[in-house]
């Protein structure tokens, strides 16, 4: 059975906020995202999942007018949204992304493991290593961690996230009022961490979520992040432009998990999707047409510049794509990829910044729902992915034709639900429940 996520968000596509039926939120229409995520609930998708970005983009240019010109702007922060959308539903998964390189442990620990709470076991979070200067200088930096640096940070925030699940355990509460017991000692622990980025005594102040630990999402594909997911990660969200590119992934992933003693099984590996769907191909790739029309070249290069960390606006648009491979200090893993087919297309950086501002180089299958639902299929049966991320291109405020059209047909198809079943988000993806590192290990002392 695969698993089905939607990304919550005004819309993957650069120029999705130009549409007519498009509701641009600017990051801050509650009423819509609740009516979103109830949409989703009802096609029964496993998770909704909300990006973030600490920063407006000011990459390009040097300035952010490029970006607040051309682009949507503003972003709801995730885990207040998270914790609000916990009380209006019921079901489905409940995923936000967090930054290690902008937030403590202790306090992002206690966080998403009240949002546990509070949802009955629905909560996920995406970790990030963020990608930008301008995301840097808004926390004390004056540029963003390299590479290497923000990814041992991520593996450091993640085991002591961990840690702190555990160092209040499940069953610590008492609550003998005869005998004036309220907890038991034995069931708290400190830490003493003391680590490269972090230094946290713990225990943590707030009882163990009922996952354990809320289901860690990461997204990227590079080798460090390949190597940093394939210990830690339990749900991977990646780009992946073809389904061979994604079948080799795919491998290399769950093969990798093995040689940290990971069962393959316990890695669901979901690519993005960005799904145009028509009531005929006609229609579909008339639709396609009209969104590509929508894209100013200032918004793709805007995009483009922010995520590799490079400003763009030095090289001419309509020359060729300059090769920017060893100089990108953002997103690696997916720009050079990007680079290297612009080059071997022999696009202008013009045509470049056009092209991944329409899906991200996620894939865009633009067809009837038939045709789309029979493409996923087709990946999920040749071991391509577990399942998706499915990126609107925009917010449609009345109708989203990937829910009511794609997901009756999976359903029919038998390679989705058709109803939830009780348990939390753990138990509809698979994903057993972390034993507490600390059973059986001695208390702390009390003095």
């Amino acid at each position: 059975m695969m698993n089905l996520a939607l990304y919550l968000d005004s819309g993957i596509h650069q120029g999705g906020w130009r549409h007519p039926d498009s509701a641009a939120t600017g990051g801050s229409n509650w009423p819509l995202y609740h009516k979103i995520a109830q949409r989703a609930e009802d096609a029964k998708l496993d998770m909704i999942f909300v990006a973030d970005k600490l920063a407006i983009d000011d990459v390009y240019g040097g300035h952010l007018a490029h970006t607040v010109q051309h682009r949507q702007v503003g972003w709801s922060e995730p885990l207040t949204l998270l914790a609000a959308l916990a009380a209006v539903t019921d079901h489905i998964g409940l995923g936000g992304t967090v930054s290690s390189s902008y937030s403590v442990p202790y306090t992002t620990a206690r966080q998403l493991a009240n949002i546990d709470h509070i949802s009955g076991g629905r909560a996920a979070w995406n970790v990030v290593t963020s990608l930008s200067h301008a995301e840097a200088r808004n926390f004390g930096r004056s540029e963003h961690f390299s590479h290497e640096a923000r990814y041992r940070r991520a593996a450091e925030f993640i085991d002591v996230m961990k840690a702190l699940w555990d160092s209040f355990e499940e069953d610590a509460l008492i609550l003998d009022k005869a005998q004036a017991h309220f907890a038991d000692p034995a069931r708290f622990h400190r830490l003493d961490h003391q680590g490269e980025s972090f230094n946290v005594q713990g225990p943590l102040n707030l009882p163990r979520p009922p996952q354990g630990h809320p289901v860690v999402i990461q997204a990227g594909v590079s080798e460090a992040f390949i190597d940093l997911a394939a210990q830690q990660a339990e749900v991977l969200f990646v780009v992946q432009p073809n389904r061979e590119r994604a079948q080799q992934f795919y491998q290399t992933l769950k093969q990798r998990a093995l040689q940290y003693q990971r069962q393959p099984d316990q890695l669901r590996i979901l690519p993005g999707m960005v799904p145009i769907v028509g009531n005929t191909q006609r229609d579909a790739e008339e639709r396609a047409a009209y969104l590509k029309s929508l894209i100013t070249v200032e918004s793709g290069l805007s995009f483009v510049s922010a995520s590799m960390n490079i400003d763009l606006s030095q090289y001419p648009i309509d020359g060729p794509v300059p090769d920017l491979r060893e100089k990108i200090t953002g997103s690696k893993g997916r720009f050079q990829y990007v680079i290297a087919s612009a080059i071997e297309q022999n696009l202008t950086l013009g045509e470049m910044a056009k092209r991944y501002a329409e899906s991200l180089s996620f894939p865009a299958p633009t067809g009837t729902a038939d045709s789309i639902a029979q493409q996923m299929i087709d990946w999920y049966q040749h071991q391509a992915c577990d399942g998706f991320v499915i990126l609107p291109t925009y917010i449609d405020e009345n109708e989203d034709r990937f829910l009511e059209q794609v997901v009756p047909r999976l359903q029919a198809a038998g390679f989705f639900r058709s109803d939830y079943q009780p348990g939390t988000l753990r138990d509809r993806l698979g994903l057993v429940k972390p034993e507490n590192r600390f059973n059986h290990s001695s208390s702390i002392e009390i003095t």
